[in-house]
């Protein structure tokens, strides 16, 4: 079993923000592998569980039937998603979290649509994240982070995160979010060190680029 976590804020109203950039990512891994998500009041979040069939691009063997994947989408708020992803931690019996677990969320750091994979590290100012990492008393565990971008001069980061992506983003926003898929994709068939390889080079070869010439 693994279990990808996306992190974000609940409700309509937050749902085109860039804070939940990584909600939209397991929501895209969900369409794209015909699960569907049901609330799951135990985990405090919601749920989507079945099979992921991967093919041999993902960068390992493919599993016959399919790998065992839960996503979770805490309905927490974000500085609590940490309570979520204990309960399902717990309730799906992981014990290894290296192996097991891969936390999905947007960055300030990165450029728009930026790709970054890690084994492990520090929450890097992020409450989701250092809430996780808090109730779980580990920070060993992969995460994805999607670059969202900095704010404008003089905007506050806290209300930039909570702000919906511009037009001309959410026009690039689909083929991004197709790429931390396939990620997340590499990270379940072939480990967090090939993914990692495989995306964190191709990211760098050209910083900051979108399709249309964004930036």
């Amino acid at each position: 079993m693994k279990l990808v976590v996306g992190l974000g804020n609940p409700g309509p109203e937050y749902a085109p923000t860039r804070h939940n950039a990584g909600f939209r990512v397991v929501e895209r891994f969900a369409c794209r592998h015909g699960l569907q998500f049901a609330s799951h009041r135990a985990f405090r979040g919601r749920l989507a569980r079945g099979l992921a069939k991967l093919h041999a691009e993902c960068g390992g063997e493919p599993v016959e039937g399919g790998v065992e994947v839960a996503l979770l989408e805490p309905t927490t708020y974000m500085n609590l998603a940490g309570q979520a992803v204990l309960r399902a931690v717990r309730g799906l019996e992981l014990a290894d979290l290296p192996g097991q677990l891969l936390l999905v969320y947007d960055d300030l750091d990165l450029p728009f649509g930026r790709l970054r994979l890690r084994p492990r590290g520090s929450a890097g100012g992020h409450r989701g994240v250092a809430d996780v990492q808090a109730r779980l008393q580990s920070d060993a565990f992969p995460r994805l982070r999607f670059g969202i971008g900095r704010p404008p001069p003089g905007e506050d980061p806290v209300e930039y995160v909570l702000r919906p992506f511009i037009p001309a983003e959410e026009r690039e926003l689909g083929s991004y979010l197709d790429l931390a898929v396939d990620a997340v994709e590499s990270v379940l068939a072939a480990g967090i060190e090939i993914a990692m390889n495989r995306f964190n080079a191709a990211s760098a070869e050209d910083p900051g680029h979108s399709p249309s010439g964004l930036r």
